[in-house]
């Protein structure tokens, strides 16, 4: 199953030509996307296959995906909102109601995520939202999440580089991949193109579990 996840930086980033042409180039599955917006929505009429998109409540943009597969059981989980105390310094924007997008693909279940910039509320969101949905296989997206993050049954399975430059200066792995009873047999970062944030491409093995 190879994947591949997003953020196309919504307003002047990346759209649906855009996505469509790595498509094309590298043959995923399934590719989820972060910061989508309505001009997205021509994608399926681009590629065919199967498309959703959500929106979060207080955004002009939410998380997509998009397979050549069919979406099975489509479903969307709100996150834990931040707080400003979760920012070490003070902030001024309005903190966003996050959602975490759900699909099955081929009996493989992923969570599509665009979590907070707090570092608390980015872990708090992860750990909602494993507790709340027991069949995530794949936790993929914009982590915003600086240093480890540790799951329980979870791996880290996404390109270690960095996806990301932060205020154009300094690099940072904020786009990840997390499994469990599966293997990556392949993982990298691809050119940013319109983006500020590299896609990453995974390629996912199931792995020989025995039974009990």
């Amino acid at each position: 199953m190879r994947l591949l996840s997003w953020n196309l930086l919504h307003g002047s980033g990346a759209e649906a030509d855009d996505v469509a042409r790595l498509v094309e180039a590298h043959n995923p599955d399934v590719v989820l996307m972060q910061e989508a917006g309505p001009r997205l929505d021509a994608l399926q009429v681009r590629l065919g296959g199967h498309y959703v998109r959500r929106q979060m409540s207080n955004r002009k943009h939410g998380p997509a995906a998009w397979s050549r597969h069919k979406l099975e059981d489509l479903e969307t989980i709100a996150l834990p909102r931040g707080t400003r105390l979760d920012f070490p310094v003070p902030i001024f924007r309005t903190i966003a109601d996050r959602v975490a997008l759900l699909i099955r693909v081929n009996g493989i279940c992923f969570a599509n995520v665009h979590l907070d910039h707090g570092q608390l509320a980015n872990r708090r969101q992860i750990r909602h939202l494993v507790a709340a949905r027991d069949e995530i296989d794949v936790i993929a997206g914009d982590f915003n999440a600086l240093g480890s993050t540790r799951v329980p049954g979870f791996e880290d399975v996404g390109p270690k580089t960095a996806t990301h430059i932060a205020k154009g200066v300094v690099p940072v792995r904020i786009d990840r991949c997390l499994t469990r009873n599966m293997v990556a047999i392949r993982a990298e970062a691809l050119a940013r193109g319109k983006s500020d944030h590299r896609p990453i491409l995974v390629d996912l093995e199931l792995m020989n579990v025995s039974p009990t």
